[in-house]
């Protein structure tokens, strides 16, 4: 029989004990505002390049960032203590056969796609064991790797491989996605889209693009990122150069459909632009332009019951030693009849300094210009997953909310404006939040988009010089148990971090 006295002593140490195990599992915040996200911390990698893509492990609370400022590697930061930011050894990429270009993480893996030395020979996926580093397993995927992602139930590993020519478009492979089944020892299927040529003309009239001098369908598909159903059951690919989305069945390993993108009308008032560099002024009014939307980053979430995916509509010109399909609108001949006031258009102050592509718009190929296509829809969509639907198209407001903050570049406005590069959305408060990395205003732009249709603006958030990634990790993973937002700024090799109040 235990006496009285020792049964409160046992019960004095359990508590103890409890309280210094509670003192080491951060509590989850019951609510948290994602209006209010604010910089905790940041860290210096280098300079340019040195800070591009980053995944984190909750396992190991280990952050692993792209640096290709000097020598291939992959960073290795320490976040358990954050907001205190321990260096660790980096993995050196070189040694493993080429240059990184993307991490994903999940389980305690690591996965680095790695381009090849010959840029247009065959990449590789190299899967690390997030804690000890070693190597679990390098994979052969198709050429150029640019994006690589894990599926959320851990059994797929999927890589985006663009394909890229070399510089005098002598030699272009094939872009192409790889589909990489960890279960069946690593086994990997890459995916080609050569049978979708027979459908080029009815794409095309949707926006699609195939242009690149001599390539084949296949060849000129140039894939750039992977978002994957919740189920783990569909990969969304964006073809960025080709203006269009890829539906990929995962379980099957195949190509279901190609989505043209189309174009966005700048002559409508609620998609407004600044054309100019030369103006002297940061205004948003309507031209005769149609923009290709071109996106990078892609990402997908559900509201309410239904699925989507969101786009980062960043624009994307092929601009080669052999081949540059960039024309500013004041070196094209216009059509006379189309328009009449070309002397006054073609301006630097006006339209002038906007660069086009050449390979549209000289509709009946008299010559002249009938139609002007430029780059990039300056914003973000989102699309019924199901369907392919566009719910949303974020129009001149995106920009117009960048303008508002003060973080607007006009050097770019003769570009692709803010040039909307990264995308992902997570969820606080059971609400989907997303976030936007812009390029050229070198901020995050953050919405509630509960509401597809009709997504709420949040706030602007200042980062490092050209967010090249945008990381969120939720409170339930996070080192300090609130959510928390991570760039990575390739401009000026930053690594920052947020957290809302």
């Amino acid at each position: 029989m235990i006496k009285k006295k020792s049964l409160l002593a046992f019960a004095f140490t359990a508590a103890l004990l409890n309280g210094c195990i509670k003192d080491h599992e951060p509590q989850l915040p019951d609510n948290e505002d994602p209006a209010s996200f604010k910089e905790i911390a940041s860290t210096d990698l280098g300079g340019t390049a040195a800070s591009e893509i980053s995944a984190y492990d909750p396992i190991s609370r280990r952050l692993f960032t792209v640096n290709n400022e000097l020598d291939a590697k992959v960073e290795v930061l320490d976040l358990s203590m954050l907001p205190a930011i321990t260096r660790l050894q980096p993995i050196n990429v070189s040694q493993l056969g080429g240059v990184a270009n993307s991490v994903a993480v999940s389980d305690g893996k690591l996965a680095i796609a790695l381009e090849a030395a010959n840029k247009q020979a065959n990449g590789s996926i190299v899967v690390l064991n997030t804690t000890t580093l070693a190597t679990i397993k390098q994979v052969t995927v198709g050429a150029l790797p640019d994006m690589v992602t894990f599926s959320p139930d851990g059994k797929y590993i999927v890589s985006a491989n663009e394909g890229e020519p070399n510089a005098d478009y002598s030699i272009d492979p094939e872009g192409s996605v790889s589909i990489i089944d960890i279960a069946d020892n690593y086994s990997v299927k890459t995916l080609t889209f050569g049978s979708f040529a027979a459908s080029y003309s009815q794409l095309a009239l949707g926006g699609f693009r195939i242009f690149g001098p001599g390539a084949s369908f296949a060849q000129d598909i140039e894939p750039e990122y992977v978002a994957i159903s919740s189920d783990s059951k569909k990969a969304f690919v964006t073809l960025q150069e080709n203006n269009g989305i890829a539906e990929i069945d995962l379980v099957s390993g195949t190509i279901l459909k190609l989505y043209p993108l189309g174009t966005k009308d700048i002559s409508k008032l609620v998609n407004a632009i600044d054309p100019s560099d030369k103006d002297s002024k940061t205004v948003l009014g309507t031209w005769p332009v149609k923009s290709f939307y071109l996106p990078d980053a892609i990402s997908y979430f559900t509201a309410n019951g239904t699925s989507y995916y969101i786009t980062a509509n960043e624009g994307d010109a092929r601009e080669y030693t052999a081949f540059d399909e960039q024309k500013r609108v004041s070196a094209l001949t216009l059509d006379p009849v189309i328009f009449p006031d070309a002397v006054n258009l073609q301006k630097p102050e006006n339209l002038g300094r906007l660069r086009v592509t050449s390979t549209r718009g000289d509709i009946d190929n008299d010559g002249d210009y009938d139609v002007l296509y430029g780059f990039g829809g300056r914003g973000f969509s989102i699309f019924n997953a199901a369907s392919g639907q566009l719910v949303h198209e974020s129009g001149s407001d995106f920009e117009q909310q960048v303008i508002n903050a003060g973080l607007y570049d006009d050097d770019r406005s003769d570009d692709k404006g803010v040039e909307a590069e990264g995308v992902t959305v997570g969820m606080m408060n059971n609400k989907p939040v997303a976030f936007i990395a812009l390029e050229r205003a070198d901020a995050i732009a953050v919405y509630d988009v509960s509401d597809a249709a009709a997504p709420k603006f949040l706030q602007v958030i200042k980062t490092g010089d050209a967010p090249e990634g945008v990381l969120f990790v939720a409170a339930d993973k996070s080192p300090n148990g609130k959510s928390l937002l991570i760039t990575s700024n390739e401009g000026d090799g930053t690594v920052k971090f947020y957290q809302s109040n």
